[in-house]
């Protein structure tokens, strides 16, 4: 017997479907509303690189370093180095998605200076999820082969981390976002007929984050479904 369900068909594989036709939607509206916004070059002029050096130094922490990083959609801001990382498109482009995404990126920084408790507790937690990421569905399998609970409620209690690690990247995420609008906005980086173009931009990056919670605790939902049936 198939060790997830009844020979080779796992029912509660049905549990998974909305998520993944979520994150199929999300990923896809992530790429062609990027595509089409690093076409509409920003009213401004700036640059992604110069967004995020000014926003980093009118916050005070002219320290963070903004560079170059290699791929597309690779941007992110590292806390343990405390620097921004831009890909070339973002870093010396001047489109909207160029000054929208360094615009985010720089927003993680400010939420690191402020002490922000959501992404204080999500860098607390990020070993410990990373962990249970990479190892739980070893202890899951084993457990379920071999017909032994407490391996596999060890694999969900790891894999449980994971999940919360999802849940509260989504508040770091739109708070990131919003204070980019703001700092975008405010900091006079984008015209007024602009800022709703940027929220578009923004708003479908996040929607990647909804999608891969949507699926972490679909996932779970499932494991815990299957720990049921195999002890009744």
């Amino acid at each position: 017997m198939f060790p997830f369900g009844f020979g080779y068909f796992d029912p509660t594989m049905i549990l998974l479907i909305p998520s993944i036709i979520l994150a199929m939607y999300a990923q896809s509206k992530v790429k062609s509303t990027f595509a089409k916004y690093l076409r509409v070059g920003g009213k401004k002029g700036y640059t992604g690189y110069q967004v995020a050096r000014h926003a980093l130094d009118n916050n005070g922490i002219g320290d963070v370093p903004v560079e170059i990083t290699r791929g597309q959609l690779t941007d992110h801001y590292d806390p343990r180095r405390r620097v921004v990382r831009l890909s070339n498109e973002v870093y010396n482009g001047h489109s909207l998605a160029s000054i929208s995404i360094a615009a985010h990126e720089t927003g993680h920084a400010i939420q690191h200076a402020n002490g922000y408790i959501p992404l204080s507790f999500r860098n607390a937690i990020f070993p410990i999820a990373s962990f249970g990421s990479n190892v739980a569905w070893i202890f899951i399998i084993l457990g379920l082969i071999m017909s032994l609970p407490s391996l596999l409620d060890l694999g969900i209690l790891l894999f449980s981390a994971a999940v919360l690690f999802q849940v509260v990247t989504l508040p770091v995420e739109f708070n990131a976002s919003g204070r980019a609008l703001r700092l975008l906005d405010e900091g006079g980086f984008i015209a007024d007929d602009e800022y709703k173009h940027s929220k578009k931009i923004l708003n479908a990056a996040a929607l990647t984050y909804v999608a891969a919670m949507a699926t972490a605790i679909s996932q779970l939902i499932r494991l815990l479904l299957i720990r049921d049936r195999r002890r009744n």
